[in-house]
């Protein structure tokens, strides 16, 4: 079957390259190179330039005759750049000629631009969500998802998940069990756990400007394990619990309480991803008490248990893979210094696409 790729100017290359890797290895396992025959579908003649400095050769451009197509997805461009208008004019034409359709991460602007969105569930880049909200209201836009199937319509998250869909239209053609191999061999999880609030690290970016507020942040950030309720944390702003409360929310859009999960929990993820630390140790660390209060936070807030976070994310460095930086991690966490404390870890916290 011929799985089109549609590559814009500037594409993200591995929106073409993992998705394409992924059907190209099931072929192989299967013997048969034309069970999924991928092509590279360009806007132009020639070479097509990708993130990474990657160029890619199309197969055929949108203004060639037309063939059949079973799968056509479309790659994202991150920069965001003016739609070329023959674009959306192609993809209105051609999706409702094939078996099934979609986009890679930034791909879903392609689409929505196209009209072939409108009232359909969708999901993108997480950072991109609110963009994609804003331009195409009539979308309802979840960005908490790796990918999303309505119909024959399929969206993505970022980058890497365009695999995770290809890897489920695999299973979904030739069986569970061949998608289980190629995910084997590609080193990946046929079924990935939990959704994209597994990768933001997005508490930074809820700091408020307000002294008095930030003033209460600082001090949920910096002493996790203590009694941060909202009587606390209003005195700490001199303020009282009612406008504390009010003025918080507005500011932050989470109430305190909301807001002391969000921060427990990201520290949480930095400890388990980066530490040997025992779940339990954490978990009284971070102030949730105990192991059972976190594991319930974690799948009611992540979608994902503590220890499958563990084993999906551990830093090569938490297994001994540099014994000086890992000891070095680990006399900072028994011996913490001043004012070195959870903000610091969510401040320099980096996002995964």
């Amino acid at each position: 079957m011929r799985v089109v790729i549609l590559a814009p100017p500037g594409v993200q290359s591995l929106d073409v390259v993992g998705p394409a890797e992924v059907f190209w290895e099931a072929a192989r396992r299967l013997g048969d190179p034309s069970a999924y025959e991928v092509q590279i579908m360009g806007t132009t003649a020639g070479a097509v330039c990708g993130t990474g400095s990657l160029r890619f050769l199309s197969d055929r451009t949108i203004y060639d005759p037309d063939e059949p197509i079973d799968t056509l997805l479309v790659g994202g461009d991150p920069s965001f750049d003016e739609v070329d208008p023959a674009v959306p004019a192609w993809l209105a034409r051609r999706a409702p000629t094939v078996r099934r359709y979609g986009s890679v991460c930034t791909g879903v602007f392609f689409l929505a631009a196209a009209g072939l969105l409108d009232g359909r569930r969708v999901t993108t880049h997480w950072e991109c969500a609110d963009k994609l909200r804003n331009d195409f209201p009539n979308l309802v836009v979840d960005d908490n998802q790796i990918f999303i199937r309505d119909g024959s319509l399929c969206t993505t998250a970022g980058v890497t998940a365009g695999m995770d869909l290809a890897l489920a239209l695999v299973e979904e053609d030739f069986g569970r069990e061949l998608a289980l191999i190629v995910a084997r061999y590609m080193v990946m999880f046929l079924k990935r756990p939990g959704g994209q609030s597994q990768f933001s690290a997005h508490l930074a970016a809820q700091m408020s400007t307000r002294s008095q507020i930030q003033e209460a942040q600082e001090y949920v950030l910096e002493n996790l394990a203590a009694d941060l309720s909202v009587d606390v944390l209003a005195q700490r702003a001199g303020m009282s619990t009612r406008n504390f409360a009010r003025v918080f929310r507005r500011d932050v859009k989470l109430t305190p309480a909301g807001f002391v999960d969000a921060a427990r929990i990201d520290a949480a993820r930095r400890m388990l991803a980066d530490t040997k630390l025992p779940l339990q140790r954490i978990a009284r660390a971070c102030g949730f008490g105990n192991l059972n209060t976190m594991r319930r936070v974690f799948i009611r807030n992540l979608g994902v248990a503590p220890l499958d976070y563990r084993k999906s994310f551990r830093s090569a460095y938490a297994d001994g893979g540099s014994a000086e930086p890992a000891a070095r991690r680990q006399s900072e966490i028994a011996s913490p210094k001043p004012r070195r404390g959870t903000k610091d870890l969510l401040m320099s916290e980096g996002t995964v696409r």
